[in-house]
């Protein structure tokens, strides 16, 4: 009942970028009746082609659907391309990257117009949209009883996971997890650069890197037990103390390489600040103290 109810229903779609065009083609595709604007105009004609009504306004689109989802360059764009629609009994769903703050200003600003707001983050890229097994997925904030009006239908492009009342926690959940990806390519990266003048091909190297980089991946879950519990020390392998006197190691070799620094110091510099302050037993988890204002 739930799937059939979910495919009778229309709703509109601002903003016709890669991301935007892969979220109409997995809608029309499960046969939802799409209203989508774009402020390009031809960007629209693949999927009208597919189906899709082509408003011309973002305030026609906009009263085409009790649902209107948004999906443009920034909050800034969202804000533009709403300022004239009429929002009176309109259920958003903004899945425009954005920070926690824009979230919920966003929340504060579609609520004083007469509409309901789900933020989401979206945690996959294009070619993963509409693609079941893909392990796409997106966010969402906000109201639970929204979420729950509308999860059969947002999930038809990609897996959802709702992660709290406050309309900010999408994104917050999104820009955590792209931060993390972020130091990741950081430590790949600088690991490539150690062996880049060496005759080791890097498509060797790359199953060892993988294969280090998942075997440590399990810290998250020491992370986050020590946080919970404030306890740094218990369940700590390798120490402050031994870690930050190894860091010396990894600071020569990348000089004996002809390779910056630039990527590890700033952590390895924290480290050592911890360690300075009296946590030689711990694990590197109380960095995240320091990072706090």
């Amino acid at each position: 009942m739930e799937q059939d109810t979910a495919a009778r229903t229309p709703l509109t779609l601002l903003g016709l970028g890669a991301m935007g065009t892969a979220l109409a083609r997995a809608w029309l595709a499960a046969g939802h009746p799409l209203t989508v604007w774009n402020r390009t105009a031809a960007r629209a004609a693949p999927v009208a082609a597919d189906g899709a009504r082509v408003a011309g306004t973002a305030a026609e689109a906009v009263a085409a659907s009790g649902l209107v989802v948004t999906c443009l360059l920034d909050d800034a764009s969202v804000r533009q391309a709403l300022a004239d629609a009429d929002l009176t009994g309109r259920d958003l769903v903004n899945l425009t990257t954005s920070t926690p703050g824009q979230a919920r200003a966003l929340a504060d600003w579609a609520h004083q117009r007469g509409a309901r707001l789900l933020d989401g983050g979206i945690m996959a890229v294009p070619p993963m949209i509409g693609v079941a097994s893909s392990g796409g997925y997106v966010f969402y904030s906000g109201s639970r009883d929204l979420f729950e009006v509308h999860r059969g239908v947002l999930a038809v492009p990609a897996d959802t996971r709702y992660v709290g009342a406050d309309p900010g926690f999408a994104a917050l959940h999104d820009v955590a997890l792209l931060s993390a990806m972020t130091g990741m390519f950081a430590g790949v990266a600088h690991a490539f650069a150690l062996i880049r003048r060496e005759e080791i091909p890097p498509k060797d190297f790359a199953p060892l890197l993988e294969g280090w980089l998942t075997g440590m991946a399990p810290f998250v879950h020491l992370a986050a037990a020590q946080l919970a519990s404030g306890d740094y020390v218990t369940g700590t392998g390798s120490n402050l103390a031994m870690m930050v006197a190894a860091n010396e190691t990894l600071l020569t070799t990348a000089r004996e390489q002809g390779v910056s620094t630039e990527l590890l110091t700033p952590y390895l510099d924290l480290m050592a600040r911890r360690l300075a302050d009296g946590h030689a037993a711990e694990s590197d988890t109380g960095v995240i103290d320091l990072l706090l204002r």
